[in-house]
């Protein structure tokens, strides 16, 4: 049975299964956000280098070599692409992740829960 993120398309009789395959999407979702963070950083990296390199070349602090100018370009170019892309994908696994968040608690939230034992339930709050 496929698990909708909306909670109104969601069946009434939830069972621990769903519950259980929600959770399973909310930990891959969290892994994909911390690869979202070390594709931030790597891109952050590319782009600071890349960066300052072709400055220190323009400044003529360091010899101009064709080759290392263009790799140094290509390096802010595609980091700041790499960046801007990553940024969209993270934005969108975040709101996936929320949404699964909630429907999980809606679907523990309409389970049939008993307390167990029966005698006096002592509340915290």
């Amino acid at each position: 049975m496929p698990i909708s993120a909306d909670p109104a398309a969601a069946s009434k009789a939830v069972t621990r299964d769903d519950i259980a395959r929600i959770e399973a999407r909310i930990e891959d979702l969290t892994a994909s956000i911390e690869r979202c963070r070390k594709i931030s950083l790597a891109a952050k990296i590319a782009f600071a280098g890349g960066a300052a390199w072709t400055v220190l070349t323009l400044l003529g602090l360091v010899t101009f070599e064709p080759s290392y100018f263009v790799a140094a370009l290509a390096a802010a170019i595609g980091g700041a692409v790499l960046l801007g892309s990553n940024r969209t994908t993270w934005d969108e696994t975040e709101a996936a992740l929320r949404a699964s968040e909630a429907l999980r608690g809606d679907m523990i939230g309409r389970l049939d829960l008993h307390v167990v034992g029966g005698a006096e339930v002592r509340r915290l709050h």
